[in-house]
């Protein structure tokens, strides 16, 4: 085997199986070629998901139940595919697909697999910017290689990406194939006091990310479409001289399916050592609560998120942190529509207002506009601040994927709180069975779930209520 062609031990992988969901679905095909300097060796072998096959699956591959019934287990053949794995370069067609199904297999019995992975959609990218379809029918076409046996089963679909490699070096110099991929899978120089084997761990998806110094303290949190990338950027050659890539001890990150996940994520980790966690969701958090003291002449009164459910009242206007900000907020709000001071109860004064003296007031406190009046525009003026009440009458499901289908997060909701992020149905029954749970209303969470239920972006399931 010629050097330039493999300059490293390679395997040539691909997999088929029951759907495209990490969580959810199993692996029922493994095809590979293993490269080395004394040649390429074939191994496929097909394996017994323990579940049946929808009909999509069957027509796609043409493999049925009948064929998986007497075939062994991931877990039988676990040892034997995690020999022909080791110390060699992982290369796949959409990568990401094949090295999650694997980690999640080998995840299910213990075995945190590590690998230093290829993807020859990127690499085709790499090296063809000039095309714009990479996806393995297309570049069958494009280099002219020849299909023995069926499409959609997993040796087959190896043997094509070992000759599209080997397509590839006769049409390139070795050194611009090598040059490409380092800059797919080269790895930065990580700090001293980082454990460089995180690289292989760090996923190609979307997520957020904390940096921690050696004391525990959050240095930097943040939310990503690719963690991968984005964490490995702070950690390049040019960095090095910055005090994050110096004073990083620690990386700990989250997947999610997508943003709305991804923010979730990201308060998360920032809450875990952040003083600022318990005022955003003490007991200072407070907003304003209307009360009339007469038909139409409305009054501002504090109210706090120690004493009343935010989600289960109708007539709150803002979210702050502690009363000082309320205050001011309140006042700059008069200001902006020359409302009363007196009238809100931000002055105590037997004449008129100050505002009024400085003529930002329509003297409600002197008689000269009505309470209703004065009423209806401070109504105006906060109808933008309102918070709105829990639309449902228990928890919700909101069901977000990922753009490829790989991933499916199942944010179970209620009463504006998250409960908790899941995967599986069964999971999700079990957040159900364990109850509503007893966190304070967060302002940041309120936020993005309002946001994500209003855009109509993610499924909405409405739950039963929790039992008493």
């Amino acid at each position: 085997m010629s050097a330039l062609l493999a300059p490293e031990p390679l395997v040539f992988l691909d997999l088929e199986t029951t759907g495209a969901n990490f969580a959810n679905d199993r692996i029922i095909e493994i095809g590979l070629i293993e490269i080395a300097p004394d040649g390429a060796r074939e191994w496929s072998v097909l394996v017994n998901p323990e579940t049946r096959l929808s009909p999509f699956i069957t027509g796609l591959t043409g493999i049925d139940d009948a064929m998986l019934n007497s075939a062994p287990t991931f877990q039988q053949i676990a040892p034997a595919l995690l020999d022909r794995l080791h110390g060699r370069l992982l290369i796949a067609h959409n990568a990401r697909f094949d090295y999650g199904f694997l980690k999640g297999e080998f995840g299910r019995l213990g075995v945190n697999l590590r690998l230093r992975c290829l993807c020859t959609v990127k690499l085709s990218r790499k090296l063809f910017p000039e095309h714009h379809r990479h996806n393995l029918d297309t570049l069958i076409v494009r280099h002219g290689l020849c299909v023995h046996g069926g499409r959609h089963r997993a040796l087959t679909d190896a043997r094509l990406l070992w000759d599209l490699w080997q397509s590839w070096h006769r049409l390139l110099p070795a050194a611009t194939i090598r040059c490409a991929i380092a800059a797919i899978v080269g790895h930065p120089e990580l700090p001293a006091q980082i454990d460089s084997a995180l690289i292989d761990d760090l996923p190609e998806a979307a997520g957020a990310y904390a940096l921690y110094a050696e004391d525990g303290r959050l240095l930097l949190s943040r939310r990503s479409s690719n963690l991968r990338r984005q964490v490995l950027e702070h950690f390049t050659a040019g960095n090095r001289d910055k005090p994050l890539y110096r004073d990083t001890w620690r990386i700990d990150w989250r997947e999610a399916a997508g943003e709305m996940g991804a923010r979730l994520c990201e308060i998360e980790l920032a809450g875990r050592v952040s003083s600022a966690a318990p005022a955003r969701a003490g007991n200072e958090l407070c907003s304003w609560q209307l009360e009339q003291a007469a038909p139409g002449d409305f009054r501002p009164r504090l109210a706090l998120a120690s004493e009343i459910d935010f989600a289960l009242v109708d007539d709150l206007f803002g979210l702050y942190v502690n009363r000082r900000e309320a205050q001011r907020s309140l006042r700059l709000l008069a200001d902006a529509h020359r409302l009363c001071h007196k009238q809100l109860g931000l002055e105590q004064t037997a004449t008129a207002c100050s505002a009024y003296r400085q003529k930002n007031c329509r003297g409600v406190c002197i008689g000269k506009e009505a309470p209703a009046a004065h009423g209806a525009r401070l109504l105006s003026a906060l109808a933008r601040w309102k918070l709105r009440m829990w639309p449902y009458r228990g928890p919700v499901a909101l069901v977000e994927r990922d753009e490829f289908g790989m991933r499916e997060d199942i944010h179970l909701i209620d009463r504006w709180r998250l409960t908790g992020t899941v995967q599986s149905e069964q999971a999700l029954a079990g957040l159900l069975a364990d109850g509503p749970n007893d966190r304070p209303f967060d302002p940041d969470i309120y936020r993005i779930v309002k946001r994500f239920l209003e855009s109509g972006q993610l499924r909405v399931r409405p739950l039963p209520s929790f039992s008493p």
